[in-house]
């Protein structure tokens, strides 16, 4: 399932020209959620319109958003499907909170060997 919905959401972020496309696989490290996409837009209504069409895009191939989180402002949006959630956001927001250097770091008592 998990495979399935990274694709459909791969295509539909690629589809609107979505920059620096990166999956993070946070298994081990959080009980939230197994992978974080992540994603910038050019542009507020740029990161609206990418979010929006990922939405869709899942609905449509069977998969239903548990939230969606910030699509008023478009600055930073985040769906949620559970085992993945999804982050889109403009360039200097995606610098600022650098989640995949945060999502990187061993926990405590785990070494990156």
């Amino acid at each position: 399932m998990t495979d399935k919905l990274i694709n459909v959401l791969h295509s539909a972020l690629d589809d609107l020209k979505a920059k620096d496309l990166t999956q993070v696989d946070v298994r081990g490290k959080s009980d939230v959620t197994d992978v974080l996409m992540i994603a910038s837009g050019t542009s507020n209504r740029h990161v609206k319109s990418l979010a929006s069409s990922a939405v869709e895009d899942a609905k449509q191939a069977g998969f239903q958003p548990l939230g969606v989180e910030g699509l008023e402002g478009g600055e930073w949006v985040l769906v949620d499907f559970g085992d993945i959630v999804l982050h889109v956001m403009k360039p200097d927001t995606r610098e600022f909170y650098d989640l995949e250097k945060l999502w990187s770091v061993e926990p405590a008592g785990r070494s990156a060997d």
